[in-house]
């Protein structure tokens, strides 16, 4: 076997421990116990991801239905296949990995549905890795984004590239990988919310995991029946001691976070090809509960915009088509993730479980918390999905900061180099309780298009033309000095800031979103979420 085969097999492994089987995800993880996806699929919700395009690109695919002889035996039926950007070959590179990973999305068997069993999933193959690298990784992954007429709203990328196949020299995990850059252009471009398997170490797939525009996904194993504790395989923290030689090569450089979120992906129960259970666990089936949750929520969101002309202007849905946007799905999904379990009084957010590091502290005792410059935990993120309240923080609706807000909103907007704009809160907030902003935006990456026809070709670069500098604050609602604030989160090197902090002193706030300072265009668009606890009256 070829030795960089060798390797991204080895790799992939790490990321997936599984013996041989086909996936279907258990209520375990789609249920109450993990991220209460289940509870959106039911009345009155009925969200199933019903129309939503999402994608899959691995080394190799999903069966089909009908085209593949393994896939009269599946739980599901893909939108379409692809070889790269062409059409596969029946029975050639399908793979049981893909193939699980996809069942995690979509999965239509009534005893283990997937998170949105009714999205229309787009799958393609890059191909053996020995005869493909990262231009190749490139060119499906904008094949699958420019899918069901461009409109494609989440990508699922449970694989990747160990850093010693990166042909640069010296490699870091800097962001500027061929397949991480264009990651972050197609983002921007093809506006797609990517979900990315989280790097596990000792070689594994850690590009595009150094990514900035999508959401890298740990995962968590079960502890006293539910999904709250990072799995001791995951590796995302700060590389000390002996494991620092292997580990420094598998985390981004400098400060800048990796991980995002958290989700089920240990010891997932699944079928296997002779109908019996099997175990596996890994970041590959973590991502897909990340991606057939955005599907949900696309389906709420579009389903609110086919309605909201027919109804009173009084009672139209805050919403507008700001609702596609990738940095809202983002800012959403972290915004809403879980940390620590509410006491049944509202204060914690309504937080359902307090979710542990692999040292077994929560949130409230990593560096993010104790760092304004530090928006996220190594090892967590900012928490653990839960579809039931991403659904909760985005159909609060879209709020501009122009009339006071809600105490749970979104907004998208654009501000200039030096501007800010203020939300202030329609009610003070409750003593003791906590409240969680979260700001996201892209760093800018263009296609160095060398024939001009506004796609990637082979042979084609990139270049990172950086990121631009927002800052976030928490202030009382009559201040304006920043060094007043409740708290902020000023990161210079990522395209996230996190505020998740305790209010002390009752009474009325507003959040600042302020644009420091411009590295690119003097223009920056950001999307914006919010959870409060305001006093009850």
């Amino acid at each position: 076997m070829n030795k960089h085969w060798l390797r991204i097999a080895i790799g992939v492994a790490i990321a997936s421990t599984v013996a041989p089987s086909w996936a279907l995800p258990t209520a375990n993880s789609v249920g109450s116990t993990g991220i209460d996806a289940l509870r959106l699929q039911q009345a009155p919700y009925t969200l199933t991801g019903k129309k939503i395009a999402i994608g899959q690109v691995e080394v190799g695919r999903p069966a089909q239905f009908g085209w593949d002889k393994p896939g009269e035996r599946l739980k599901f039926k893909l939108e379409q296949i692809f070889y790269q950007d062409g059409s596969p070959k029946a029975d050639t590179n399908v793979e049981q990995h893909a193939t699980m990973v996809a069942s995690v999305m979509i999965s239509r068997d009534k005893k283990y549905p997937g998170v949105a069993p009714d999205a229309r999933l787009y799958a393609s193959a890059v191909g053996v890795p020995k005869d493909t690298g990262q231009a190749e990784e490139c060119l499906s992954t904008q094949h699958i984004a420019t899918q069901n007429g461009g409109d494609v709203r989440a990508i699922n990328l449970s694989f990747g590239e160990p850093l010693d196949r990166d042909p640069r020299p010296d490699a870091k995990l800097d962001g500027n990988a061929l397949y991480t850059q264009c990651l972050d252009w197609s983002a921007r471009v093809h506006n797609v919310t990517y979900l990315v398997a989280g790097n596990q170490g000792k070689g594994g797939i850690s590009i595009p995991t150094d990514n900035y525009n999508g959401v890298n996904v740990a995962y968590s194993t079960t502890r006293q029946g539910i999904y709250q504790k990072l799995d001791f395989a995951n590796l995302s923290e700060t590389p000390i001691g002996t494991a620092k030689i292997i580990a420094d090569r598998e985390v981004n450089v400098g400060n800048r976070r990796s991980i995002g979120l958290v989700a089920p992906g240990g010891g997932l129960r699944l079928y296997n090809l002779a109908g019996k259970v099997t175990t596996v666990s890994g970041t590959s089936f973590a991502a897909p509960h990340a991606t057939g949750t955005v599907a949900l929520l696309q389906e709420f969101g579009d389903r609110q915009l086919r309605t909201k002309h027919r109804l009173p202007v009084e009672i139209r849905p805050q919403l507008s088509l700001d609702s596609r946007r990738h940095e809202v799905m983002k800012a959403v999904l972290l915004n809403s993730a879980e940390k620590i379990q509410d006491a049944g009084d509202g204060l914690r957010l309504g937080m359902t479980r307090t979710i542990l590091a692999k040292n077994n502290r929560d949130w409230t005792e990593s560096e993010a918390f104790q760092d304004r410059q530090v928006p996220l935990d190594y090892q967590i993120g900012a928490g653990q999905l839960n579809a039931f309240r991403a659904y909760q923080q985005f159909s609060s609706g879209q709020h501009s900061g122009v009339l006071p807000i809600p105490a749970i909103g979104w907004d998208y907007r654009s501000l200039a180099t030096g501007q800010y704009r203020d939300y202030p809160l329609d009610r003070p907030l409750a003593e003791n309780s906590w409240v969680a902003i979260t700001l996201s935006w892209d760093r800018l990456v263009e296609l160095q298009d060398a024939n001009n026809n506004r796609q990637y070709d082979l042979g084609e670069t990139f270049r990172d033309r950086g990121l631009n500098q927002l800052e976030l604050y928490l202030l009382p609602a009559n201040e304006n000095r920043l060094d007043r604030s409740l708290w902020s989160s000023v990161s210079s090197v990522d395209s996230v800031q996190h505020i998740f902090h305790k209010v002390r002193d009752p009474g009325k706030y507003k959040i600042r979103v302020y644009f420091r300072r411009a590295i690119n265009l003097p223009q920056q668009s950001y999307a914006l979420a919010w959870w409060t606890a305001p006093a009850k009256k």
